[in-house]
């Protein structure tokens, strides 16, 4: 069952996951638990991260884990932390402890300032792919979905970009995003690792790697990436 909303390249690319046995079960899975439970992100978000961002314009993957599962009311409308793109939230809602990380070290590497929000449709625009591996979750109920086989189709996207194109820059922070490194062919794209960005981790703010990140593309002679969100 292909996705109806799915930018018609991520369809070409993986259209032979869709009738394999394990997406039929997310299908199936998400079907169920969104009759009795509010799902986040919205449904028409699932795959916000793939239309924003076609795979022939992928220039960057920044792996998140787990869509956000909280809220917040703005003018008596709930709207959901989660916006379908890793580490991002929508405009109004506080920015989240990781991706204040995430702004410090783009401000200590590259001078670049941190805006007022925690919208990353900027990114997404410009070629960064911002992948949660799995891509739903149930309100309020941390990694409720985990078992739905998002992880199959999340690491086909990665093997599928890894084969299909080349110099893409893969940033894997944290141990659970590092895993997904056997996926990618490391002599035609480049890996950066570093700690998890969340202050519960050590190490991310000092990392370099949004330089690593402009070094490696210039390496493999391409153009700098605009990190810039103001």
């Amino acid at each position: 069952m292909i996705p109806k909303t799915l930018h018609k390249e991520w369809v070409e690319l993986l259209a032979d996951e869709f009738d394999k046995p394990y997406f039929t079960y997310i299908i199936k899975q998400y079907a169920l638990a969104k009759s009795h439970a509010t799902i986040f992100p919205p449904s028409d978000k699932t795959f916000h991260a793939l239309n924003l961002t076609p795979p022939s314009r992928v220039r960057i993957v920044i792996l998140g884990q787990d869509p956000y599962h909280g809220s917040k009311m703005i003018d008596g409308i709930e709207v959901p932390q989660a916006m379908g793109l890793s580490f991002s939230v929508p405009k109004g809602v506080a920015i989240p402890p990781s991706l204040r990380n995430i702004y410090k070290e783009l401000e200590s590497s590259l001078g670049v300032l941190a805006p007022s929000h925690g919208d990353l449709s900027a990114w997404a625009h410009r070629g960064a792919l911002l992948l949660n591996a799995i891509l739903s979750v149930e309100k309020h109920k941390a990694a409720s979905h985990r078992h739905f086989g998002w992880e199959n189709f999340s690491d086909a996207i990665i093997s599928k970009l890894s084969k299909q194109y080349q110099g893409i820059v893969f940033m894997l922070w944290g141990n659970y995003a590092r895993k997904k490194a056997v996926l990618i062919d490391s002599s035609k794209h480049c890996i950066i690792e570093a700690a998890h960005p969340s202050p519960l981790a050590q190490g991310f703010v000092g990392s370099g790697v949004f330089l690593q990140a402009q070094n490696a593309l210039q390496a493999m002679g391409k153009e700098p990436f605009d990190w810039s969100l103001i």
